[in-house]
């Protein structure tokens, strides 16, 4: 069992910047990818940003190209989303995945993100 803690999230202004971080406890050694998702009120959950386990390789939704940045501390079994330039429609509940045996396969608890006009 892998057991994911989200941190960082927050109320912010528009414009400003928020880093959210997830900690990972457990078997971590079974942990691959490793991704963020948000979830903003009366929408379906949508991928934010993943990045694989050597760090090599990350990708980002469309909407956060140029804002966001995924990064990870494997010698901390953490996952970092550094995010800038927020914007209203930011707002959501951000959650952490990783993927061990099946594709995202495990989740956090999520961390709101409130960002205001």
């Amino acid at each position: 069992q892998v057991h994911l803690v989200e941190s960082g999230g927050g109320l912010v202004q528009a414009g400003g910047s928020l880093r959210l971080s997830c900690a990972a406890s457990g078997r971590t050694f079974s942990i691959y990818d490793m991704g963020w998702f948000r979830q903003a009120p009366g929408k379906e959950r949508e991928f934010v940003a993943g990045i694989n386990w050597s760090a090599i390789i990350r990708h980002y939704a469309d909407f956060v190209k140029g804002r966001f940045t995924i990064s990870r501390d494997n010698a901390k079994n953490t996952v970092y989303l550094q995010m800038n330039s927020l914007k209203p429609e930011d707002t959501a509940v951000y959650y952490c995945a990783a993927t061990t045996t099946k594709p995202y396969d495990c989740w956090g608890q999520g961390t709101q993100v409130t960002v205001s006009s």
